[in-house]
């Protein structure tokens, strides 16, 4: 069992946090280990734009018999920022029937008032989740102060396993020092999904807080996260790609062996590259799927759909990708699964 620690500037006024952290042991609470693969799941849409549950029934079992470790309902992949709160709740609901105890469910509870993220977190309680998913209000621009104000009204609220969500280029606010300082006394705050892009957070997150698991959020860097530390991938691209994503976890992760995760890393790079250009990531994952025979269906406005060299160049990248991990590491059928048991 992993217990939290300090380390340099960390060390000073952690000890309430170690407290917290024994005293949620007393009570029976196990802290949620976030280990491999977690797809944020796509939702898919019929051509009225209404949500198709046969469809998203099908991709999550999908997932979940190629190996995927966990799913998010209600991340940005998903398109949370346009769905209803009574989508968003609904889907929570959908996710955690669906999934039947075999892997856990995540509930991203992200909102631009606080009032509303801890109406989700509540509801995802109520549900039965298993973590939430905690990112910066978009927009609002908080101080790390108000932010970490927001996370632990969250935190209050739901008493669940947390991971962050650091997203700035996003949300236009950095989860700073100031802001980890104060959350990381909750033992709640189990992991943060770092996407800032700067491996110099990636750096301070392995050495000054270790007591918060590292997940990776930027796919271009998961090489590093892992060779830091991280044991968890929150990856859109494992909607499509699953196998894949997974064989670079396994290398670097179960196996120790990172020059065949770099020669893993290395086939994957021209897909993570296209994700990325402007605007196009959520559009082009939903088309991969597609290429899969996946239930993927359209985007919601604001978003437009790919036009026909953009799938040209997804298709492209997505065959050679599929040739080249296969020759690095052949697909197998996924090992029994340790269901995660976490305190309700």
């Amino acid at each position: 069992m992993r217990v939290p620690f300090a380390r340099g500037r960390q060390a000073e006024g952690d000890s309430q946090g170690v407290f917290r952290y024994f005293a949620a042991l007393l009570q029976g609470i196990q802290p949620m280990q976030f280990e491999g693969i977690y797809t944020p799941v796509i939702t898919p849409y019929r051509d009225d734009y209404s949500i198709d549950y046969d469809g998203l029934d099908a991709l999550i079992e999908h997932l979940i018999e190629a190996g995927v470790h966990g799913i998010i309902s209600g991340g940005t992949t998903g398109e949370y920022y346009s769905q209803s709160a009574e989508e968003r709740i609904e889907l929570m609901r959908f996710f955690k029937q669906q999934a039947r105890g075999r892997v856990p469910v995540v509930a991203g509870v992200g909102a631009l008032r606080t009032e509303e993220a801890v109406q989700f977190a509540k509801q995802a309680k109520a549900v039965g989740v298993d973590a939430i998913l905690v990112n910066a209000p978009y927009y609002v621009l908080p101080t790390q102060l108000e932010l970490a104000a927001h996370a632990l009204a969250i935190d209050r609220a739901a008493r669940l396993p947390i991971m962050l969500y650091n997203y700035p280029g996003r949300t236009g606010t950095m989860m700073g020092t100031p802001f980890l300082d104060r959350v990381v006394r909750s033992a709640n705050f189990a992991a943060i999904k770092e996407s800032s892009g700067d491996i110099n957070r990636l750096h301070l997150l392995a050495t000054e807080y270790p007591q918060i698991q590292l997940s990776c959020g930027m796919d271009d860097q998961a090489l590093e996260f892992f060779a830091w530390g991280a044991t968890s991938w929150v990856c859109a691209g494992s909607n499509c790609l699953a196998h894949e994503h997974i064989a670079l976890y396994e290398a670097c992760v179960l196996q120790n062996d990172f020059r065949k995760g770099r020669r893993i890393m290395s086939a994957m790079l021209p897909f993570m590259q296209v994700l990325e250009q402007g605007g196009k990531f959520t559009q082009s994952v939903k088309y991969g799927c597609e290429l899969s025979g996946l239930p993927a269906g359209r985007v919601r406005k604001p978003l437009r759909e790919l036009r026909k060299e953009d799938r040209r160049q997804v298709e492209r990248v997505i065959e050679t990708m599929r040739k080249e991990v296969a020759k690095i590491a052949p697909a197998h059928a996924p090992g029994k699964r340790t269901v995660v048991a976490v305190n309700a």
